[in-house]
């Protein structure tokens, strides 16, 4: 499955990149799964990534929970709580 995934504020920083295009394994089901994966990437992602971090999630640019299913084309989207303009 292919989704595109979107860094924004903070976690844009840290990680050094705000949107990627990426092909996930077939176990990986879950927005928390996507994270989960992600933070398998080294010690910058596991940091920002983290489940001690507060990160809001977004699916399909709808806010999602953990357990939200992932489905093939569409947007993973990771922010701080709280942005601004």
């Amino acid at each position: 499955m292919k989704i595109q995934l979107r860094f924004f504020a903070s976690v844009r920083e840290k990680l050094g990149v705000s949107a990627q295009t990426v092909e996930v394994p077939e176990e990986i089901k879950t927005v928390g799964d996507v994270r989960a994966w992600l933070a398998l990437r080294g010690a910058d992602w596991a940091e920002t990534l983290s489940d001690e971090q507060p990160l809001r999630t977004a699916h399909d640019h709808v806010m999602c929970e953990a357990d939200t299913l992932i489905e093939d084309g569409k947007e993973v989207a990771f922010f701080p709580p709280v942005t601004g303009g």
